[in-house]
């Protein structure tokens, strides 16, 4: 019967959310908004942006876990182990390197919230920064930027105007095996300063026709003047069947995909690996116009997120998903793309042609399509049941879409960077128009998935705090900030043990 009762009110109050779209944000709708029969049911993970918390819900929008020890801010996304830990990207505010995407520092915490493996990668020199993928043997996967000075850069044929900053961070990708409980050893790596071509000064060694060469990275930067963060990669996802890995480069608005079956030597050269071509661009989509095969015209992608291979098993599998930020464009959609490939695993681009395909084979846009944009962050994800899980980063909202685009879960996130948010105030925004309760993505994991095997998943309550706190908190329409709430007598005595447990009273 309390089971009973349980659904009964979870379904009335979702029901009754129903009205909220993502325009509507400052009208204070927080936590579930809806929780459609055809969701697929999990636990959303979630970590926001600018406070050091890490969440998981049910798709009644109750907290049925929480990790609270860590001090940093994610920088920038977390994941769930199979042994049921969790994975954090720590934010280490290492002297700004990267001017967006910070990270620096990983740390694994198990169930019970134990520091159980950390690991530190960031100098004035070099810095990990917002992704991992976790490899099957346990390895993990990381991007990473390293620093050339100017003269290193015009040294490659870079055209001096275009080096806003008079320096660049390249980046490149390293293949990390822990040593736990503090550290790890570097084992592989692949940096994209190896493979670059110019056509601007044919007394340099990587002289050549950048079009010609779809494989390499036209240091020329299709003639726009560049930030140091040039490609500025924010995700990286991995392919165990094909060995391959998965970039997001926001920088160029690409994706690209690279052999990892080379050894570290190999992935410097053209040759060698699986595949044969060393460390050199097997595929790349979203912007011909970056290898010169192209225009404005031709352009799919706008400074996109969280590019991933579709799991085998999943409707969809081996295509690759998209959350195409659109950023100049002025809306967000999802593209899902079938990467052309022959018999033999090789990508196929045409003679004088830009890698296909010329339109995904599935995409998202809202009806209204201001309704979920999102210029910066996000990320989306296949379910096993052929929805998708949608991240709009910088509004802080997490929605569930099916294959024909009708929304069947909707959540918003009640945390900001001073705490948690009570029913009907509003997250108020950075000075970028970023809502202070924005994520960086999130991740649904099945109820069997294997790190959740014996676990108490118990709902504990709703994030957000009661309504009756409104205007006690100290953050409504703040900047992020400010200061705590007074107790209320009228608070469940469960309620008050959370929110102690999490630091609020």
């Amino acid at each position: 019967m309390a089971g009973a009762l349980f659904f009964v009110i979870t379904v009335f109050n979702a029901e009754a959310r129903q009205s909220l779209d993502f325009s509507t944000i400052s009208e204070g709708q927080l936590g579930l908004v809806e929780n459609q029969l055809g969701s697929f049911p999990g636990y959303t993970l979630f970590a926001p942006k600018h406070n050091t918390m890490t969440y998981l819900i049910d798709n009644n929008g109750y907290l049925v876990h929480q990790w609270i020890k860590s001090t940093y801010e994610p920088g920038q996304t977390v994941y769930l182990l199979e042994n049921g830990n969790l994975l954090r990207c720590c934010f280490t505010h290492n002297k700004g390197l990267t001017r967006g995407g910070e990270g620096g520092r990983l740390e694994e915490y198990d169930w019970d919230d134990n520091l159980v493996w950390e690991y530190s990668y960031a100098s004035s020199d070099y810095m990990m920064h917002h992704d991992i993928a976790i490899l099957p043997n346990g390895n993990i996967l990381a991007l990473a930027v390293e620093k050339k000075t100017y003269a290193e850069c015009t040294a490659t044929g870079f055209t001096p105007r275009n080096l806003r900053d008079r320096e660049l961070y390249p980046d490149y990708v390293i293949e990390i095996e822990p040593t736990r409980p503090k550290g790890g050893k570097i084992v592989w790596e692949w940096h994209l300063w190896d493979h670059l071509i110019q056509n601007s000064s044919p007394e340099k060694a990587n002289y050549g026709v950048v079009s010609a060469h779809p494989e390499l990275v036209d240091v020329n930067c299709n003639g726009r003047p560049v930030a140091a963060f040039w490609n500025h990669m924010n995700s990286i996802d991995y392919n165990a069947d094909l060995d391959q890995i998965l970039l997001s480069v926001r920088g160029s608005s690409e994706i690209w995909i690279i052999d990892h079956s080379t050894t570290t030597a190999e992935a410097k050269g053209h040759t060698g690996g699986k595949i044969g071509k060393g460390g050199d661009i097997l595929y790349r989509w979203g912007n011909p116009a970056a290898y010169d095969q192209g225009d404005g015209r031709n352009q799919q992608l706008f400074d996109q997120h969280d590019a991933q291979w579709i799991p085998e098993g999943y409707p969809g599998a081996g295509n690759i998903l998209i959350f195409n930020n659109g950023l100049n464009r002025g809306y967000s959609s999802l593209e899902e793309i079938t990467p052309p490939m022959d018999e033999k695993g090789n990508y196929i681009i045409a003679t004088d042609n830009p890698f296909g395909p010329e339109a995904p084979v599935w995409d998202y846009t809202a009806e209204d399509r201001n309704e979920f944009y999102s210029s910066e962050i996000s990320g989306a994800h296949r379910l096993p049941n052929g929805n998708t899980l949608v991240c709009a980063g910088v509004l802080g909202v997490f929605f569930e879409v099916d294959p024909e685009g009708k929304t069947v879960w909707k959540y918003v996130n009640p945390v900001v960077r001073g705490g948690i948010l009570a029913q009907g105030e509003t997250p108020g925004k950075d000075s970028r128009g970023h809502y202070w309760n924005a994520v960086f993505k999130v991740h649904r994991y099945p109820v069997d998935y294997p790190g959740l095997a014996g676990k108490d998943l118990s709902p504990l309550s709703v994030v957000e705090l009661p309504e009756e706190l409104k205007g006690k908190t100290g953050l409504d329409n703040q900047s992020g900030g400010g200061g705590g709430f007074s107790q209320n007598s009228d608070i469940s005595a469960d309620r008050m043990k959370l929110l102690r447990s999490l630091g609020y009273l």
